[in-house]
């Protein structure tokens, strides 16, 4: 699966257009089959009101190829279903990573900027309250410094933050694009079941004018069944290429559209035994810069507050801030392991490859079905309206209307005589 480059594109291009062969041919063989109809057709002797051999068989031909034409149309409802249940899952799935990325960065945020207050204010009145004792002020000093480690490591810890790419973007471009293509099948389902229905009832009723329309309304959506096909067909295999091996064009294409190192993205994307955490490091000298922070203010608790009571309110909140701040490293744990965003991009994969290459195909079957179909009707139905009997054009008038050209001549003929 190599989309950037032109042979590949070729080759795509070429499977479409397959589908516009198929579809020249179709009409070739069309014409050809009603040239001959209407050139080689023996003649009537004069008054014959027999009617033509065969006549019946070519009705229901047209009929059964109407209907077969109508079970592709349910094919075609449910691959449309499919293929959007598919691409549904895929954007859950995106907006699903777009939600644990941005808590992450949330989270690196906020603890960041409460050890910036805590450093800032708890730490320096501390200092200050401790000043008398050098011994105390080198502890807090201490808790200071690893207060900034704690903070320095944990920005590293937001990988996401700043890069171009956004899942909650790409995730609206899918469901945007999704939208239109999904409207626009059901619109082309509903036209060939029109087409399909009025056919059926203009052979029932044996209207010349309506099996004439449909004729040409059913040309219009042979057309467009074999254009269909050929995006689909190409679709399906671009998509079959992609699902044989997503992981290295998925790891290529994100490392070029974020600059992320091959660490971080081979660990999330793979999620194995064999990928290390590369936020490992960092989390282990936070956890032990956290438990040095906690210690040192225990001994600060119990050595200084004797001596300086009004110490105690600046540690009792650096214990609170050490707290949140610990609950708040958990999830960033929890968050930062590749469980979560492994998960949704298997999420992401199972739909696109599961659920929407699988709607895909049935598309495909039912454009086939479709043209397929419709080409057997277009041969069927002229050789069926010439076979309806000529409509008079009087037949439904009254008899009594003075504009009934048999009541007019009689009404001639009554004078005449008088």
């Amino acid at each position: 699966f190599a989309p950037q480059e032109q042979e590949y594109q070729q080759a795509l291009l070429l499977v479409v257009a397959l589908a516009g062969l198929g579809l020249g041919l179709s009409l070739i063989c069309i014409a050809v089959y009603l040239i001959r109809f209407c050139c080689c057709r023996p003649p009537e002797p004069p008054g014959s009101k027999s009617p033509t051999p065969g006549g019946g068989c070519v009705t229901w031909s047209c009929i059964v190829a109407l209907l077969v034409g109508c079970t592709g149309i349910g094919i075609g409802f449910y691959g449309n279903s499919e293929t959007s249940d598919g691409v549904s899952q895929l954007s859950s799935a995106l907006l699903h990573a777009n939600h644990t990325l941005s808590a992450i960065d949330h989270l690196v945020l906020e603890t960041v900027e409460r050890l910036g207050e805590a450093v800032r204010t708890e730490l320096t009145t501390l200092e200050e309250v401790l000043e008398p004792r050098t011994e105390l002020v080198a502890a807090a000093r201490g808790a200071r410094r690893q207060a900034e480690a704690v903070a320095q490591q944990l920005q590293g810890l937001a990988f996401w933050q700043g890069v171009p790419l956004s899942p909650l973007q790409v995730a609206e471009d899918v469901s945007f694009v999704e939208e239109y293509r999904w409207l626009a099948y059901v619109l082309l389902l509903l036209l060939e079941l029109l087409v399909c229905l009025f056919t059926l009832l203009g052979l029932a009723k044996q209207s010349k004018w309506l099996v004439i329309v449909m004729t040409v309304m059913s040309l219009l959506v042979l057309v467009l069944s074999w254009g269909s096909m050929g995006l689909e067909a190409a679709t399906a295999v671009g998509l079959s290429d992609f699902c044989s091996n997503p992981d290295p064009y998925i790891l290529n294409l994100t490392q070029e559209e974020t600059g992320l190192s091959s660490d971080i993205l081979s660990y999330y994307f793979l999620c194995n035994q064999a990928v290390s955490n590369p936020f490992q490091q960092r989390l282990t000298l936070s956890q032990r810069a956290l438990a040095n922070i906690h210690s040192q203010l225990l001994g600060l608790e119990r050595e200084a507050v004797p001596q300086f009571p009004s110490a105690q309110k600046p540690l009792l909140s650096l214990e609170e801030t050490l707290n949140v701040t610990e609950g708040n490293f958990h999830q960033l744990v929890a968050l930062l392991h590749c469980r979560g965003l492994h998960k949704d991009y298997g999420a992401a994969l199972r739909g696109l490859c599961e659920d929407a290459l699988e709607g895909l195909l049935f598309l495909l079957l039912f454009s086939l079905l479709s043209a397929g179909a419709l080409a057997a009707a277009l041969c069927s139905l002229p050789r069926a309206w010439a076979l309806f009997p000529p409509s008079d054009d009087y037949d439904d008038t009254d008899d009594d209307d003075p504009f009934n050209p048999q009541e007019s001549k009689r009404f001639v003929q009554w004078q005449s005589s008088i």
